[in-house]
């Protein structure tokens, strides 16, 4: 009876074996299809891009639509940083590019188009696409045409964008990428403000804040070595009068991306702990968490409340990237203080170095002197005053008086005001060991500032030199080129 029962069964699961196959199969054309709401309903919607660091309204919308996203590449020269020029390639004119925000299940109908001035063929490759290259092969587009195609958003999540032509690294070194959120269907809890920040390291040929034109520098790409590191697209997109603001008692949402090209963010608002993080824009979040890490090509949504006011500085906590390449920021919170919180506000000129000053035009107008040959004294003392006020007062004090026995004093010098050549070789390479200034002894370190360009250098000492009861004649860049040149400096202090 055995051998009988054994062929009956077998003959059972070989007769069943097809309707097993075509249950798995639909089964898993479920899973992939997982997210499709079904067709898309009512009148086509033109979605409503917004520039960094602003965000589109929610979507506010219970069924899924078709939505036609309209974005245009342009290739623009503008400021990196004061005094500095670059040209960006951007999608929608701005680094990042447009923030596009639509529902999950919605069907997007996208048109890329390519402006005539370009000089570059670009595409798109959205990471919120299901399909192989997430748009690219389907959105390649030379100058003064435009591509179109479609797609069906089956996940939520934040996500990048970035331009997929190659050399690839080249484009998104450029500026080339930008965040699309897909909302949940039920959408996200409702917050008071939502703000826009994306991360990108950029590659220039001449160093960290050498004025003028700069152009990409692919060597420094490939070994990434980058000359700046910002939030935005340019050093001070997030200060003064363009830092972000909420109040006291609000909520505060940040979609937060890494464009790369290389560099992984360690995320990081100075002062707050945010009350959720959804890692790697996903749909999980953890709490309490004080700095998040958002890979090349990711993102993250994060949310916090404000308790009490003051100047929270964004940075990416690789802190040399912050103070020293421009990735920083300010989210300023107005509002009543709360002393059984916090005792008082911190010193914004602390961690904002050069860029607590609120006014930069002084550092730009003397790079446009000094290019057109035209600098004069009083423009170096109002550039040195502000780039003073970042790089030196903490230690000199802005009165110029320095610390009893610690810090020798700048104003009345005799030292400093005996000997030019000596107080350049001092900025440039450092001071360790006694001296005497004004009769008083003081044996401290001073750190080189070799990362400081010529200009900078010959703007400070201007304004200290002139300042504070001191009387001299300007510094100029030349005179401490010819320094740094013939100067040996510390190991590890050149720039």
């Amino acid at each position: 009876m055995m051998p009988i029962v054994r062929t009956l069964l077998l003959s059972v699961v070989v007769a069943l074996a097809p309707l097993s196959l075509v249950a798995i199969a639909a089964a898993g054309e479920a899973a992939v299809l997982h997210g499709d709401l079904g067709p898309p309903m009512g009148e086509p919607i033109h979605a409503q891009l917004t520039s960094p660091p602003n965000v589109p309204p929610p979507v506010h919308r219970s069924y899924p639509a078709k939505v036609i996203v309209d974005l245009e590449v342009r290739e623009v020269e503008k400021e990196i940083s004061e005094g500095v020029r670059y040209t960006f390639w951007t999608f929608g004119g701005t680094v990042p590019g447009s923030f596009i925000r639509i529902r999950q299940g919605d069907t997007v109908e996208f048109h890329l188009k390519n402006h005539p001035d370009s000089k570059m063929p670009h595409n798109i490759d959205l990471h919120g696409v299901t399909g192989p290259g997430g748009g690219a092969a389907s959105s390649f587009t030379a100058p003064g045409h435009e591509s179109q195609f479609s797609f069906k958003a089956l996940n939520q999540g934040v996500y990048v964008y970035h331009c997929a032509t190659a050399p690839v690294g080249m484009h998104v070194a450029n500026g080339m990428y930008g965040l699309i959120l897909v909302e949940p269907p039920e959408g996200l809890p409702p917050v008071d403000h939502e703000y826009y920040v994306m991360q990108g390291d950029f590659y220039t040929v001449g160093k960290y804040r050498e004025k003028g034109t700069q152009p990409f520098d692919m060597q420094r790409a490939i070994d990434e070595r980058p000359t700046y590191v910002l939030f935005n697209g340019s050093e001070g997109s997030l200060i003064g009068d363009k830092a972000l603001k909420a109040k006291v008692g609000e909520t505060v949402r940040l979609y937060v991306g890494n464009g790369g090209p290389n560099l992984v963010s360690s995320f990081h608002v100075i002062g707050a702990i945010f009350d959720k993080v959804w890692f790697e824009g996903g749909t999980h979040f953890q709490e309490n968490v004080q700095t998040t890490l958002i890979p090349a090509g990711g993102a993250a949504i994060m949310e916090f409340h404000s308790v009490v006011p003051g100047s929270y500085v964004l940075v990416d906590h690789a802190l040399f990237r912050a103070f020293n390449k421009g990735a920083l920021g300010i989210l300023k919170v107005d509002g009543p203080e709360n002393k059984a919180i916090y005792s008082g506000k911190e010193v914004d000129s602390v961690y904002l170095g050069d860029k607590a000053a609120s006014n930069q035009r002084s550092v730009a107008a003397a790079a446009s002197a000094a290019a057109k040959g035209q600098l004069t004294r009083e423009e170096q003392q109002r550039a040195g005053e502000t780039l003073f006020a970042g790089t030196c007062s903490v230690c000199h004090q802005p009165n110029g008086e320095g610390l009893e026995g610690v810090f020798p004093p700048l104003a009345k010098s005799d030292f400093l005001m005996a000997d030019l050549k000596r107080a350049i070789t001092i900025v440039l390479n450092g001071l360790t060991g006694p001296v005497t200034v004004n009769g008083k002894s003081f044996n401290s370190v001073m750190p080189p500032m070799s990362q400081l360009n010529d200009d900078e250098v010959a703007n400070i000492l201007t304004y200290v030199k002139n300042a504070w009861g001191n009387q001299d004649a300007q510094v100029s860049a030349a005179e401490v080129a010819e320094i740094r040149k013939t100067t040996k400096r510390p190991a590890g202090a050149a720039h």
